[in-house]
């Protein structure tokens, strides 16, 4: 498998037909080698927020870019949990995959656990890392509550180490890595002269109404599968000692595990994280 500049692996990178186009999706590993990990990422996220936690599994993972994210940031809709989901059965169509141990982080979480409740043929194992679990209702206008978020799509960057600088200022990403700067720098499209984030700004609104009031996650939810493991964050989104979910004891039908000196995004990132994913995955 050929290496990264940063010397982690880079995957293999295949189009799946789905409704619409195609779907990029990331490999690493072999698939011959044993039952695969559909790992499944955020809101704002891609493929490559999974490369640490390839590097740390023996067999292979496929990690979608879903739809609007990555290198399917051209795919337009369906967008939602319920469309996200059936998108990952038509990856393991065409991959020849009959189960596989199922993660999904953030949003993905949402995605994996309705996939895990409309599919449960599909489905070896669930882990939840941080997202899966009902959220709040929100509270105002979603375009003023993604304010921040959408921004950040909209801005123009003069070159890639501009966007690194502007992730290294972010309270969450204190701990700069080779798999964050990959993570980052996949991100990137050209825009003109410039340079801007790939995620599609339509995508992550459709996404972010259908979390707080869609039927499908909370449906799935309440079916969540004996065992699940639910990998808790335990600070915030921007390294705020509050954690996205607050109090684990809510968490009812799932086995919580909180993770030390993680937060939402370093679950994925730090050794402590990635090695309860790893773990839970193994």
């Amino acid at each position: 498998m050929p290496a990264h500049p940063s010397g982690l692996r880079a995957p293999t990178r295949v189009q799946v037909p789905v409704a619409g186009g195609g779907l990029t999706v990331a490999i690493w590993g072999e698939l011959a080698d044993g039952p695969p990990v559909l790992a499944v990422h955020g809101i704002t996220a891609s493929s490559m927020a999974w490369a640490s936690v390839a590097a740390a599994l023996d067999g292979p993972v496929v990690a979608p870019d879903l739809r609007g994210r990555g290198g399917s940031a051209g795919l337009g809709g369906p967008y939602g949990m319920a469309a996200h989901a059936q998108d990952c059965v038509a990856v393991l169509d065409a991959l020849g995959v009959d189960r596989a141990r199922v993660a999904g982080h953030s949003m993905g979480g949402f995605v994996a656990a309705v996939l895990a409740h409309r599919h449960p043929d599909r489905v070896a194992r669930l882990v939840l890392v941080d997202g899966g679990a009902p959220l709040p209702p929100v509270q105002g206008d979603p375009d003023e509550l993604l304010g921040p978020a959408a921004q950040r799509l909209r801005m123009r960057f003069p070159n890639r180490e501009a966007y690194r600088d502007f992730w290294r200022a972010h309270p969450a990403f204190t701990d700069w890595s080779p798999a964050i700067e990959s993570y980052v720098d996949y991100d990137l499209t050209e825009d003109g002269d410039e340079l801007r984030s790939r995620v599609a700004e339509e995508a992550m609104k459709a996404d972010f109404t259908d979390l707080h009031t869609g039927a499908a996650g909370r449906e799935a939810w309440a079916a969540v599968p004996p065992g699940t493991v639910f990998l808790r964050a335990e600070r915030g989104l921007f390294d705020e000692p509050t954690p996205l979910y607050p109090d684990p004891d809510a968490l009812a039908g799932v086995r919580v595990r909180t993770v030390p000196d993680s937060n939402h995004y370093t679950i994925l990132f730090g050794a402590n994280g990635v090695t309860a994913v790893a773990d839970a995955l193994a």
